[in-house]
């Protein structure tokens, strides 16, 4: 048995794990699906693998980038606590649970794929590394609640529900995903879902009249801004040389030179200036990463669409939708940040003295790949409005709810790092409070009964709804077509008052020469 226990490892730690390689396959599949000549078939799923190897390189850049901001803002405040960090969690957990979610990933991957064939949800969940994190989480819940570390409950109840959680958050979100891509081709695949759910809802609610934010107006000067890459740039610089001379202030110099190595004050600021710099790098590699995959992936689903998984779609990692509105991102990241530094302080004063819960801080990570999303979510439904209100909501959300899975995670709620988005925050405690009694069977019967009731909703979601056509946002929607058509209408008076301009011009110096 300990063989195929290493077989089990392999394929979920060193294939699955790794969202370039399943990309890659899965376009293999459906290029192999549509027939395509073997050339075809290596050149595309290479060049989606390729896509998504470019993807992580430049969310690396992002990551290494703000860690050392973190680490400022973390030192120059004072606050103290627990930094939500999928990556780290699980590493931490890896020892004691690896096994049992090696088990559990395999039994979800395949439990995933019956209820895209046989059921209406549609939907191949291709982000690996969210699936390792699931994973995971669920091992550990599950193995605390029963009191196991590795059984055969645990792996059946744990697969069975990655498996479900896999197909019913990108359904729940598809009707705001399609609102931000046009069509119905891809999905979400990402376990921050709640959070950007939330995001297009209170857009809807408050922003119905707000303009997008891919509409902001640029002074003539400032129109540099208008690309994405350099506006998240500056964005970035301001925020870096705020707390960078924050720094130089508030700490001893030895402490502050330290966090960028930095041999004088002057040093300092420019490390400081250059890591901002590099934010702005590593976004741009990430919105050309996800046009590469799209160009292959997406005509790649249509044969496993056709062949594997009738009308299945693609539930991608949450970069996905950055290109439809760059100026959302950041908006929605710096919104969630001040929800998250909010519920830090609402923690601190009423939540953790009252509740025992930790202190979360906001990482800077995680606030910027569901803040950004979030933002996205938001403008879709409610303009400028629903981008900074949705980003907010999401900051509270990915700061209140994993310090509630604490209280779940047994010895692991004692670390100093917790799973960080929002589906494994609700998830995680839903399943972790159904198995508090002593009693096995019903703790079973709990978790089943979670899992079935998702579906079931899920399902009749997706056909009363997301078949349908709804779309939400449809008054949000027509305010900003309506802009979009004063804006051609104003920009073609202007082209042909410039034509009128210029033939009047010509035939005054044609009178002249006469």
């Amino acid at each position: 048995m300990e063989w195929f226990l290493v077989i089990l490892d392999f394929i979920g730690q060193q294939i699955l794990n790794v969202p370039a390689y399943l990309v890659g396959i899965i376009t293999a599949v459906g290029l192999i699906a549509l027939r395509r000549p073997v050339g075809a078939i290596i050149g595309g799923s290479l060049k989606a693998a390729l896509g998504f190897l470019i993807l992580g390189a430049g969310a690396g850049v992002v990551v290494a980038s703000l860690t050392p901001l973190g680490e400022l803002i973390l030192q120059v405040t004072g606050a103290q606590g627990v930094i939500p960090t999928n990556e780290v969690i699980t590493a931490l957990a890896a020892e004691e649970f690896g096994a049992t979610s090696a088990y559990v990933l395999v039994v979800g991957f395949v439990v995933m794929l019956m209820l895209a064939r046989f059921t209406p949800l549609k939907y191949v969940f291709l982000t690996g590394h969210h699936m390792v994190f699931m994973a995971m989480m669920l091992a550990v819940v599950l193995s605390v609640g029963f009191g196991s570390e590795l059984s055969w409950l645990v792996v059946v109840i744990g697969g069975g529900l990655l498996g479900v959680i896999m197909v019913v958050m990108p359904a729940f979100a598809q009707p705001w995903t399609k609102r931000i891509t046009g069509d119905d081709t891809i999905a979400i695949g990402h376990f921050g879902t709640l959070g950007y759910i939330a995001a297009g809802a209170v857009g809807q609610a408050v922003g119905k009249r707000s303009k997008s934010t891919e509409h902001i107006n640029f002074p003539q000067n400032l129109r540099f801004l208008r690309d994405s890459m350099v506006a998240t740039s500056v964005s970035m610089v301001a925020i870096y040389m705020v707390f960078a001379v924050w720094g130089l202030i508030a700490l001893p110099r030895a402490d502050a030179l330290a966090i960028f190595a930095s041999a004088d004050a002057g040093a300092f600021i420019m490390a400081a200036f250059a890591q901002a710099l590099q934010f702005g790098v590593g976004v741009a590699i990430i919105l050309y990463g996800v046009r590469t995959i799209l160009g292959e992936l997406v005509p790649a689903f249509q044969g496993i669409a056709e062949k594997v998984v009738p009308g299945a779609r693609p539930a991608l990692d949450i970069p996905i939708v950055f290109p439809f509105a760059a100026n959302a991102v950041l908006i929605g990241f710096l919104a969630s940040f001040a929800g998250g530094l909010l519920s830090l302080g609402v923690l601190a004063i009423w939540l953790g003295p009252v509740f025992g819960l930790a202190l979360i801080l906001p990482g800077m990570v995680p606030h910027f790949f569901t803040g950004g999303g979030a933002g996205v979510y938001g403008n879709a439904t409610g303009g400028r409005i629903g981008a900074m209100v949705g980003g907010f909501v999401n900051g509270i959300l990915i700061t209140i709810l994993p310090a509630i899975l604490l209280l779940v995670l047994g010895g692991l709620g004692f670390a100093n790092s917790t799973f960080g988005d929002t589906d494994f925050g609700w998830f995680g405690t839903l399943i972790g409070v159904s198995l508090l009694g002593d009693n096995t069977a019903v703790g079973v019967m709990l978790t089943v009964l979670i899992g079935v009731v998702l579906v079931l909703a899920a399902i009749l979601f997706q056909v009363k709804v997301v078949n349908k056509g709804w779309m939400p946002g449809a008054k949000h929607t027509a305010f900003v077509d309506a802009i979009d058509a004063e804006l051609k209408a104003s920009a073609a008076a202007a082209k042909a008052e410039a034509k009128l301009a210029r033939a009047a011009a010509a035939a005054e110096l044609a009178d002249k020469k006469a």
